[in-house]
């Protein structure tokens, strides 16, 4: 087997991803199933288990990431059902007044997209802008523009959401980092996309157009019938704080083992910080709340929950099939061909930069290519985790390789893409006019993303 073999085999699988989604339209999870498969009978090994190891694969990538992802849709169903998602971005136009609303309706979405999917979050978000419209008269696409910024970053870059989630399974980083350096690198990167909806505002100053077909505006909830804040915001703010605890104790721990005391707490953290129990309990929250607001019987509830589960197994089903594609692209060897194809190009001290740059064109060129920005990062993190340095030589933490690709995922965001006809036909806006301003608008979020994570790798390393 020559040196180039694995690179071929990697061309291969893109081609057959590309095609399958793009050419034949066919779904998602048929596309990366069928790729691994394809992988694995190019790839080394007996005959016998070129089959059976895609299942097994495709078994323990659903084991570590399908129950966050089934608890994560549930919570997003009950906090949109009790209404405490709509407490939540109430709250914010009343801290930031209606002068700034449309840096709540940032906020908002840059919070409630953390656990909710970036087409809920927009759902909800639309209706509170039109109705902004209309008290003030102007400035709708600044509106529409600021619930984009803010939702698609999170979506993009912080974990439960399954993107962020799968890129930190495949790159072997811990949640709580993912987390908080993913959150890290979203703030500004949101701020630059209100800023663009600033701008675009002034140059397009769109108005708000009727909504066509059987869309309709729905009325908001009366103050009375929301929850309290704190108990809206408990389902978000809970699994974060019990999965950082988790990271901060397990690394005390290491740096001080001669310590009985912190190894004690380090161990009751693992198990409270786990990220599964964490989400059951954030479910758990989310679930009593809605039950307390709506007075839903046992029948209604369960009827909640199955709707949620059913939304979610796609989503499982797809991410679980691309990470056993990644896992045939490990065996394929891809990792070491392509290490030392780079190392014959460049000097070692360039390398980590170059894996950044690596990840984060990928990633945007798989997003241009089929549409989806999950996939997009679900498939560029398992291609280059085999590329990761087994040492500390990479220069700084992996975490920033997974916010590259992240950011990656965002730009490119065209016709094919699902979010580009949501922010169509529920902003009220044309093909060209979506195209200058929600395809731009993810351009430079993407762009800035990027340079925010180089720079974050070169001034905390975490290495």
């Amino acid at each position: 087997m020559t040196d180039s073999y694995p690179l071929v085999i990697l061309g291969i699988g893109i081609v057959a991803i590309i095609t399958m989604i793009t050419v034949l339209r066919l779904n998602a999870f048929i596309s990366l199933i069928t790729s691994a498969i394809i992988v694995s009978l190019l790839s080394p090994g007996t005959l016998a288990v070129k089959i059976s190891r895609v299942a097994e694969a495709f078994g323990g990538a659903a084991g570590k990431i399908g129950i966050v992802i089934a608890l994560a849709v549930v919570i997003g169903k009950c906090m949109m059902d009790s209404g405490a998602a709509d407490r939540i971005v109430r709250a914010f136009l009343r801290l930031l007044g209606e002068k700034r609303v449309s840096i709540a309706l940032m906020s908002s979405g840059f919070v409630l997209s953390i656990p909710v999917f970036f087409d809920t979050v927009f759902y909800l978000l639309v209706p509170l802008a039109r109705s902004t419209y209309k008290r003030t008269g102007t400035h709708y696409l600044k509106y529409i523009l600021a619930i984009a910024a803010g939702a698609i970053v999170t979506h993009s870059l912080v974990p439960p959401t399954p993107g962020p989630l799968i890129m930190a399974e495949n790159l072997g980083i811990d949640l709580g980092i993912m987390i908080l350096i993913g959150a890290l690198v979203a703030l500004p990167t949101a701020i630059s996309g209100l800023l663009y909806g600033l701008w675009c505002d002034r140059k397009m100053n769109l108005p708000m157009r009727p909504l066509g077909g059987s869309e309709t505006e729905p009325e908001p909830l009366d103050e009375g019938q929301l929850p309290a804040l704190w108990l809206s915001v408990l389902p978000i703010i809970l699994p974060v704080a019990l999965v950082s605890l988790n990271t901060i104790f397990g690394t005390l721990a290491k740096e001080a083992a001669e310590t009985e005391r912190i190894a004690r707490l380090a161990g009751i953290a693992a198990v409270i910080g786990n990220v599964n129990l964490a989400m059951l309990v954030s479910a758990a929250v989310a679930m009593t709340t809605l039950h307390r607001q709506r007075h839903l019987d046992r029948r209604q509830m369960s009827r909640v929950v199955e709707i949620s589960l059913m939304s979610g197994g796609m989503i499982i089903l797809i991410t679980a099939a691309g990470g056993a594609f990644g896992e045939m692209l490990k065996t394929a060897g891809i990792g070491p061909a392509i290490e030392r194809l780079v190392a014959a190009h460049t000097g070692q001290s360039s390398s980590g930069l170059m894996l950044l740059c690596l990840g984060f064109f990928v990633s945007c060129i798989m997003k241009i290519a089929q549409g989806s920005t999950t996939v997009a990062m679900m498939t560029t993190s398992a291609m280059l985790a085999p590329m990761l340095p087994s040492s500390g030589s990479l220069g700084f933490h992996p975490v920033y390789l997974a916010t590259a690709i992240g950011s990656g995922g965002m730009v490119g965001a065209w016709m094919n893409d699902s979010a580009f006809w949501i922010f169509a036909k529920m902003g009220g806006f044309t093909e060209e006019e979506t195209l200058k301003s929600w395809t731009v608008l993810l351009v430079i979020t993407g762009i800035v993303g990027f340079l925010t994570t180089i720079i974050l790798s070169v001034v905390l390393p975490l290495a």
